[in-house]
């Protein structure tokens, strides 16, 4: 995964966390969310961007499909994933919601994954997360 360029003022952007009233900021500029589907039981991946414009979803890539996961026509089978390059606009805020049956999201930089709970140090629960990149 490639690092996104320092913000034009010379700062390198990072990628705020909230949840349950409390706010996290990693120093990041590129990272991976995973989750395992909560029907299915299949690993997720995307890949975002901290950009001045918001987040933005650069790759996203499933494990298989069925029960609301169909690829799209354009995704290819690399290494057992369907992956493909999704096109929409940076987002000013993605919000992850948690319904307990599978597990949680997990965000993955320089090769390391860390659960929410991680990352905050307390069980995020269902309490959702919204995602956004720091003022």
């Amino acid at each position: 995964m490639a690092a996104a360029p320092a913000h034009a003022s010379g700062r390198s952007l990072s990628l705020c966390l909230a949840s349950a009233g409390i706010v996290k900021t990693l120093a990041v500029a590129a990272f991976t969310l995973a989750w395992t589907h909560s029907i299915e039981k299949v690993d997720w991946q995307e890949d975002w961007r901290v950009t001045p414009q918001g987040l933005e979803l650069v790759q996203a890539r499933v494990k298989g499909s069925g029960a609301g996961m169909e690829p799209p026509p354009d995704a290819r089978l690399v290494d057992g994933w369907f992956q493909w390059q999704p096109q929409r606009a940076a987002m000013p805020e993605v919000v992850l919601g948690n319904s307990g049956a599978a597990g949680e999201w997990r965000l993955c930089t320089d090769g390391k994954c860390r659960t929410l709970s991680e990352i905050f140090g307390f069980r995020i629960g269902s309490n959702v997360t919204t995602m956004s990149a720091c003022p």
